[in-house]
């Protein structure tokens, strides 16, 4: 046996890549037999090893690169990325916090066994060699910890961004409802003497016979359209308020998927047909799957609403699909894209996990023959135009589309260009 711990470590290093498969399936049984760990269930091996093994591979690279120097830095490097990437696709994935954080508590916990199982099996290995792998394994888990939750940090904060500008664009539009109905006022209040003033002139301002029409109508329609635009945002941040304070909660029973999807395609075709929109429901008619119709209708609403209030020309088209363990549903619309306006930074972080989903996806299923069905990274084409047609609402909408994804297990997917529109694909489990 090699007497330098750098040799020592080599050895060990190679131990642990030939245990590889067995590492990774005691950490998949701990993860099947943790009640908490509910959204793994829903996941497919190659999904749920995501980029594990390349994590396993950085840390064996780390050890072989003790003590210190360029390599030992690149190796860090390497780590580092490869668990931000695990990061963001169990966001995209659905998975909660917590379970990230347990999910990598497993892991270390399978190392630990193995290393104890090599050191007692080698006692001729030095016990600082053992330490200085034992401090490498609480420094890998302690690093993916840190930037699991920096991952998640940083995605909430995207969302917040959203919903700032979607609230900034509220009070923009109240204010101008204001600043147009204070100038009605004035011509009102000068063309009755000034005899009504404040809140009496503005009750009786639709009313009054010597208001020129034209006003009248547009007075009216600022009104009504102020108060529809605060009453769906009031109604929608009630909603998130809801799913992020944990009062909703999901009942899972069967129900047949496909004719919800055909209902809900039938109840808002004349939507898209008073926009000189086509709306196209296609795939499976009828699968019978386990999971929350209602906050699976819920879901799919607003994700086909939304892809109805930005599309200009062309249409929508839903698609629903099943594979072996799981369903998928796939809204797509010829709009501008999700470049800009309000949701843009969540979107941002969306597109980006699902590119980090498809890289992991395609390494598992060409192990196995197949091709990846993970939606694919869509450059970013012509300039964007998003903002042009951005309206309120947008930010808040998306946010709560992910919470159900997270309530539901479910896996969100996004890619977007002007050129293209935008595709959102949810992938839910067949049974809980």
């Amino acid at each position: 046996m090699p007497s330098s711990q750098s040799a020592q470590l080599v050895v060990l290093t190679e131990y642990l890549a030939g245990r590889r498969k067995v590492i990774l399936q005691a950490w998949r049984s701990a993860i099947g037999a943790d009640l908490q760990l509910t959204t793994a269930r829903a996941l497919s091996r190659g999904q749920l090893n995501d980029h594990i093994p390349q994590v396993l591979d950085a840390f064996e690279h780390k050890l072989r690169s003790r003590p210190g120097g360029q390599e030992a830095q690149a190796a860090d490097r390497l780590t580092k990325k490869e668990e931000v990437k695990h990061g963001l696709h169990r966001w995209q994935q659905g998975y909660r916090l917590p379970e990230l954080m347990r999910e990598w508590g497993h892991l270390q916990l399978c190392l630990f066994d193995e290393l104890d199982t090599f050191a007692a099996a080698h006692p001729e290995i030095e016990r600082g060699t053992m330490v200085e792998v034992a401090r490498e394994m609480i420094s890998l888990v302690n690093e993916a910890v840190s930037e699991s939750c920096n991952q998640y940090e940083r995605m909430q904060q995207a969302e917040a961004r959203g919903r700032m500008s979607d609230l900034e664009g509220a009070l923009a539009g109240i204010n101008e409802i204001e600043r147009r109905r204070a100038a009605l006022i004035r011509e009102a209040v000068h063309d009755l003497n000034g005899n009504v003033f404040g809140v009496t002139v503005a009750a009786k301002l639709l009313g009054a016979a010597d208001i020129p029409e034209a006003e009248r109508e547009e007075f009216s329609l600022l009104l009504q359209q102020g108060v529809q635009s605060v009453s769906a945002m009031l109604s929608d941040l009630t909603e998130l308020a809801r799913l992020e304070s944990g009062k909703e909660t999901r009942t899972i029973s069967e129900f047949d998927v496909g004719a919800l999807v055909t209902e809900l395609g039938d109840a808002n075709r004349p939507i898209a047909a008073s926009r000189g929109l086509f709306l196209k429901v296609e795939g499976s008619t009828q699968l019978t799957v386990a999971g929350d119709s209602s906050k699976v209708r819920r879901l799919l609403q607003n994700l086909l609403l939304n892809a109805l209030k930005y599309t200009e020309r062309g249409g929508v088209i839903v698609t629903l699909g099943v594979a072996e363990e799981s369903w998928w549903l796939m809204i797509k619309d010829t709009g501008p894209g999700l470049q800009a306006g309000p949701g843009a930074p969540l979107v941002a972080g969306l597109k980006e996990a699902t590119a980090s989903a498809r890289e992991s996806d395609e390494k598992a299923a060409a192990i196995k023959g197949e091709v990846s069905h993970v939606l694919v990274p869509v450059a970013g084409g012509t300039a964007a135009v998003r903002s042009s047609v951005s309206q309120p609402g947008e930010g808040i909408g998306l946010s709560i589309v992910k919470r159900l994804c997270e309530l539901l297990d479910a896996s969100l997917e996004v890619a977007s260009s002007p050129d293209t529109g935008t595709t959102f694909r949810v992938v839910l489990p067949r049974h809980y």
